[in-house]
């Protein structure tokens, strides 16, 4: 009788349905970008998605699926859910995901809080019903943290969960905000970002480069580096090293330069 009371106060019990990576996509959406540099983000992961070698390496794996969500941020209270977990198993899953891509425009907002960015991907892991062979977090941006607790603090919690952290640094020195630009934002991200078992990170140097970027880190992200996708990868572009630079990147370049900048106005 006692058991059976605690089973229903406990409520009904689910299995976590397995899959070989459960994958967070975490977009920067601050004022730094302009409008049509947020479409070009948004095509840019939803072409990936039904991409032919990405789809092989979903097929490739033990399960042969995934578990996605992508959301865009900005600030520490900037979040916002485009895509909820949802599983790709084939080109049909995938093409769902990419028309939510484009159902509706992304909208910029102020700051840029990479640590509150990760925190936040940190937690969607927990509201998923998915059981990953490997956890990543996938974080694109065009500049350092300026906001909420210093990043390497939160790289550190979020690694310590067994999550990988691979980045995306956009050094496209575009839009409404480039006072704020950092020259070595890929060694702010190899320094400061990224971690966990097998992080690493592609730089992004032009917005026309955006697209095969994202393809070929969701490639790597989901094979294996024994696996025959990742060796096509490596074969046919530049290997994915971490800038080298003496001393290492400041991981505070981006408060310290808001401080030094809070005369002008708030907007990343």
């Amino acid at each position: 009788m006692l058991a059976a009371v605690a089973a229903i106060l406990a409520g009904p019990a689910w299995a976590a349905e397995p899959v070989d990576v459960e994958l967070v996509l975490a977009v920067d959406v601050s004022l730094s970008m302009s409008p049509m540099e947020l479409e070009i983000q948004r095509n840019g992961y939803a072409a990936a998605l039904v991409h032919d070698r990405v789809l092989q390496a979903i097929a490739d794996g033990a399960y042969g699926k995934i578990a996605v969500t992508y959301f865009e941020w900005a600030g520490v209270t900037s979040h916002k859910v485009v895509v909820p977990w949802t599983i790709i198993a084939n080109k049909a899953d995938a093409e769902r995901v990419a028309t939510m891509l484009s159902a509706q425009p992304a909208n910029s907002a102020r700051r840029t809080s990479v640590s509150a960015a990760l925190g936040f991907g940190a937690d969607l892991f927990a509201e998923s019903q998915y059981l990953g062979m490997k956890r990543v977090i996938d974080i694109s941006g065009d500049g350092p943290n300026n906001q909420g607790e210093p990043v390497e603090m939160a790289r550190d919690a979020v690694v310590g969960q067994g999550i990988t952290i691979n980045g995306l640094p956009l050094m496209t020195t575009g839009g409404f905000a480039n006072v704020y630009d950092v020259t070595n934002l890929d060694q702010y991200y190899a320094d400061c970002v990224i971690g966990g078992p097998g992080a690493f990170m592609i730089p992004v140097n032009d917005w026309s480069q955006f697209p095969e970027a994202v393809r070929r880190k969701l490639v790597l992200e989901l094979a294996g580096p024994l696996s025959p996708a990742w060796q096509t990868e490596e074969a046919e572009n530049p290997p994915v090293v971490k800038a080298q630079a003496s001393p290492p990147a400041d991981c505070l370049v981006g408060e310290k330069m808001w401080r030094d900048r809070s005369w002008m106005w708030d907007q990343r």
